[in-house]
């Protein structure tokens, strides 16, 4: 049976979150899968939820490539609602624990769906990037590419390469556009030994098959998450459900972790 776990808003735990923490503590090499949920508590919206950008931008409309190749002025109000989204957001505790695990020899890497670049601020050093980052333009043209700036979300003219003229586009993926660091997040899936999936909806290919395709291989996953969206099957009986916010969860399973190694500690 899936364990189930739930830390309250007062800090109170319900279920047994050792049961978690053993189970990480015990992982030769875990590797952690973060998507939007992560990002709220920085204040960045879902974009799939009322009033995310998708309810303002009709995705299919505004954020796909043929769109930036056809009409980049247009595309360009989506980059710079965006990026106006993104602006001066910083890391939360989730993201600090996560790097903090990696410190600590604990987690193998990152694999993000999101393209907010908060993992990298929090101090992850492995950080495989689905759908690209907003941090960086770059030209479909020549390849080249320049910093994300303040100054390119305010309106005017869309920006062009310095080097070709050709508009530029955020290193985000579009709609028609391949993901990215496959090649890297396979080799990652394939050590693995346990998943920790942190507030996705695993709905979104090629996301969405990643647990599974632990389980399969004889792995764990176990889910941080306000809501349950794994099926039992994908958890399983070595698995878990951690509910609450993952600034709360996170940060709970690191400061077990770090008792239960001082407690290893030779007095």
């Amino acid at each position: 049976m899936t364990h189930h776990v739930r830390i309250l808003d007062d800090g109170s735990i319900r279920g047994d979150l050792d049961a978690v923490v053993q189970r990480v503590h015990e992982a030769r090499r875990p590797v952690a899968l973060t998507g939007a949920g992560i990002s709220v508590e920085s204040g960045i919206p879902d974009f799939r939820s009322p009033g995310g950008l998708w309810s303002v931008f009709e995705p299919m409309e505004y954020a796909t490539l043929s769109c930036f190749l056809r009409n980049p002025e247009k595309a360009w109000e989506l980059y710079r609602a965006l990026g106006t989204t993104l602006l001066d957001k910083r890391p939360n505790a989730a993201h600090v624990a996560l790097a903090d695990l990696e410190r600590a020899g604990r987690l193998a890497g990152v694999i993000t769906q999101n393209v907010d670049g908060l993992h990298q601020a929090a101090g992850s050093r492995t950080v495989l990037e689905i759908h690209g980052d907003h941090g960086s333009l770059h030209c479909l043209k020549c390849h080249g590419s320049e910093p994300f700036t303040k100054a390119h979300l305010e309106p005017g003219p869309v920006p062009r390469c310095a080097s070709c003229d050709h508009p530029l586009k955020p290193a985000v993926v579009l709609y028609e556009e391949p993901v990215r660091a496959m090649e890297a997040i396979d080799g990652l899936l394939r050590s693995t030994d346990l998943l920790l999936t942190i507030g996705t909806s695993a709905e979104v290919a090629p996301a969405c098959l990643f647990p599974a395709h632990v389980r399969a291989s004889g792995g764990h996953v176990i889910e941080f998450n306000l809501q349950r969206e794994l099926h039992e099957a994908t958890l399983g009986s070595g698995g878990a459900f951690v509910e609450g916010p993952a600034s709360a969860t996170l940060p709970a399973v690191v400061e077990r972790l770090e008792m239960l190694r001082e407690a290893g500690r030779p007095s």
